[in-house]
């Protein structure tokens, strides 16, 4: 898909993708601004998140292929690697408060995914 951005006064806003690129209850990677971000449908719960592609345990790009999940309310996805978990909603670890990522605002408009930067 070709990117699209659309500037605001805080984020620049990238179509990423559209909805049915994105697995239900899963996630995937895109390449936006030349920065790997994980993209994530939480069907079950009917949320959209976005965090960064690269767990800071290892320096490896592999959390758009986490799993996802929750803990008591808080939505989380799983390093599939190392099993480090992380909020999707603030980027905390879970589980080792030793690391972060970073999140970033998501929306869906017309059947595309738009990320903001």
């Amino acid at each position: 898909m070709e990117t699209l951005a659309i500037n605001t006064d805080k984020h620049t806003w990238h179509a990423a993708c559209r909805v049915e690129d994105i697995p239900e209850d899963g996630g995937a990677c895109a390449l936006i601004e030349g920065k790997q971000i994980a993209i994530f449908n939480f069907a079950r719960r009917g949320e959209w998140y976005a965090t960064d592609n690269e767990c800071p345990h290892r320096q490896q790009m592999a959390l758009g292929r986490g799993m996802i999940g929750s803990l008591g309310e808080e939505p989380k996805v799983a390093c599939p690697f190392h099993k480090r978990t992380f909020s999707l909603k603030t980027g905390q670890c879970l589980n080792d408060d030793g690391y972060q990522i970073n999140t970033f605002p998501i929306k869906v408009s017309e059947g595309i995914v738009y990320v903001g930067v």
